[in-house]
């Protein structure tokens, strides 16, 4: 359902509502960017009307419950929503009893717990079987997601001797470091809302060259969902003009670890070696 078609559901059941849960359709069709991430409560308040009024307005629409039809108002709009409108939320956080930081680590703590409990293994495995039998890995992230991209290609490169993180300058030399390609290589993309043009250009170069593609998104509605040949979702429903990648960074750890445990005898060679080059550079600082 894109924008419009919830919009319209909205307006189509607009005769059915009672006089209150017209003030909440209203609302939503001015403001569905702020609704998508307000309670009911708070929706309730800012309308003048119940919290119980809130809920069944949802069920009306054919929702389960309230969450459902926020969840759906969330998928649709948070990539459209501008750094300056994600502020502007933040001013409506703000203004509530808690306090600011508080708020935000409940958030992560909620964002972590709804990953424990809805992790795909089988997914994970099988990005690690693609990237471990991969001729040759590319890794991709533009933007904020090119803080994950580095730390992803610091790990595997330690593991495996044939990573590629691709560069973040411009769109001229991404191609550049990508056009031999081939079916036997895989590109681990790596997009997050808002989702970068470059990034989905790219990967469907990548995905018309055959290669194979792991994606590391926030959920089943993310453009890469579809396009990837596995995809590891790390949701996280942190609104501010700052991105979380608290969610994501523990996805990618999870994959790290994941991949590391098959190569496990190369690793501990590997850093045998670098601990005596480290103690003969004196790299590291050491108790007396």
């Amino acid at each position: 359902m894109n924008k419009t078609d919830l919009i319209n559901l909205i307006k189509s059941n607009y005769y059915k509502f009672s006089k209150g849960q017209k003030q909440i359709a209203q609302f939503i069709i001015e403001h569905y960017d702020k609704a998508a991430f307000m309670t009911a409560a708070k929706i309730g308040e800012t309308v003048d009307v119940s919290e119980s009024t809130v809920v069944r307005f949802a069920s009306t629409l054919g929702y389960s419950g309230f969450p459902e039809l926020q969840k759906a108002l969330q998928v649709l709009i948070k990539n459209k929503l501008t750094t300056v409108q994600r502020i502007s939320l933040d001013e409506d956080i703000s203004d509530d009893t808690d306090k600011l930081h508080k708020k935000i680590l409940r958030s992560e703590i909620n964002n972590m717990r709804y990953l424990l409990e809805n992790i795909d293994t089988n997914a994970l495995d099988k990005a690690s079987d693609i990237i471990l039998n991969a001729r040759k890995v590319y890794i991709l992230g533009l933007r904020t997601s090119s803080t994950l991209a580095n730390y992803l290609g610091y790990y595997l490169d330690v593991i495996l001797d044939n990573v590629k993180v691709l560069n973040n300058i411009g769109v001229n030399s991404l191609y550049e470091e990508i056009i031999r390609i081939k079916e036997s290589d895989v590109l681990i993309v790596i997009s997050f809302p808002r989702y970068s043009n470059n990034t989905m250009e790219a990967t469907k170069f990548v995905k018309d060259h055959k290669a194979k593609i792991v994606a590391i998104t926030d959920t089943e509605a993310s453009p890469f969902y579809s396009i990837a040949d596995v995809s590891l979702l790390a949701k996280s429903n942190m609104v501010s003009f700052v991105d979380s990648l608290v969610v994501p960074m523990c996805m990618i750890n999870s994959l790290i670890i994941n991949i590391g445990i098959q190569e496990k005898d190369d690793i501990v060679q590997y850093f045998d070696r670098l601990e005596e080059l480290w103690d003969s550079h004196s790299i590291y600082q050491h108790n007396n």
